[in-house]
């Protein structure tokens, strides 16, 4: 977990707004509004009032405290995060869109098509870590680091698609360096214990880059398993706790030892959520839209290259 922790959640803001400028390519700043209330927001309030209550109740009786209805964002609060960085973001990238070829753009793509882009990022993130100076800094939900920090990756990850062919080839080359800084910075964490905020916001963009570059050299291309996972994924996580809370439940009680109860508890928890996405949300109509599933049964998935040519 901590070697995850520290880039997973700034992985989701980045790759949220890669799928902005997908939508932007298809839709006016109107038609992406509606999609994107129905996508993020609809899920986001539906899993407020109606999903977190429920493994919020089994904690509750768990522990035999009283039983209550209650509202939370929890583990959906990003959401929230994704839709506003929408909204005030769009004005930019509609400017972005309507300006392709002039001058701003190419100044972008010029920078973002070298490795000065990449430290511009890096940059960018040590100010915010060391402006708002986090405690710990894996600590995203609902708070203000996690705020700023998902506006900045959710900011260049659209950069990163507008910039094309070049900016994805400049990661595959320093594919290698990324993964071997990033596990030289994660072993040095280990080993002191502790890390200046800097280094973690340079650690945590390194897996980034590094992610993105083995996911463009292996992941490029369309499959049905890729097509399967990319649907599923979103649901799945939307359940997850549902499950994880039920799994415990029933596990912890158990006299089994801890790493076996570590497993059990992992395993129906997948086979559960997955389970629940394929045999119920994905069949049932009225449903797809509460977990963030297109009404259309058959969804495309292309590949970062078509998009970005």
């Amino acid at each position: 977990m901590s070697l995850l922790n520290i880039w997973r959640i700034p992985l989701l803001f980045f790759v949220s707004g890669m799928g902005v400028y997908f939508a932007l390519q298809k839709r006016n700043w109107i038609g992406l509004i509606k999609e994107r209330t129905q996508r993020i927001l609809l899920p986001f309030i539906f899993g407020t009032f109606f999903i977190v209550p429920l493994h919020l109740l089994l904690l509750q009786n768990y522990y035999s405290w009283t039983l209550s209805y209650s509202p939370n964002p929890s583990h959906l609060w990003f959401l929230g995060n994704i839709f506003s960085y929408t909204i005030l973001l769009l004005p930019v990238f509609l400017y972005f869109r309507s300006h392709n070829n002039g001058k701003v753009i190419n100044i972008i793509k010029h920078v973002f098509n070298t490795p000065l882009g990449l430290v511009l990022v890096m940059g960018c993130f040590i100010g915010e870590a060391m402006m708002v100076k986090p405690n710990p800094y894996e600590l995203y939900a609902m708070t203000v680091h996690g705020y700023i920090l998902g506006f900045l990756a959710f900011f260049f990850g659209y950069i990163f698609i507008l910039c094309g062919k070049p900016f994805w080839s400049l990661l595959l080359r320093w594919k290698w360096g990324f993964l071997v800084s990033g596990l030289t910075l994660y072993f040095f964490r280990v080993y002191q214990g502790q890390m200046p905020l800097y280094l973690l916001s340079v650690e945590s963009n390194l897996w980034v880059f590094c992610v993105f570059a083995f996911g463009y050299k292996h992941l490029n291309y369309k499959s049905n398993a890729l097509i399967y996972l990319s649907q599923s994924a979103y649901p799945v996580y939307i359940v997850h706790m549902m499950f994880l809370y039920a799994a415990s439940y029933v596990i912890f009680p158990l006299d089994v030892g801890v790493i076996l109860k570590f497993i059990l508890v992992a395993t129906l928890t997948f086979v559960g959520s997955l389970g629940f996405y394929e045999f119920i949300i994905k069949r049932v109509a009225w449903m797809r839209p509460l977990f963030g599933l297109k009404k259309q049964k058959k969804d495309s998935l292309e590949p970062i290259n078509s998009h970005s040519q």
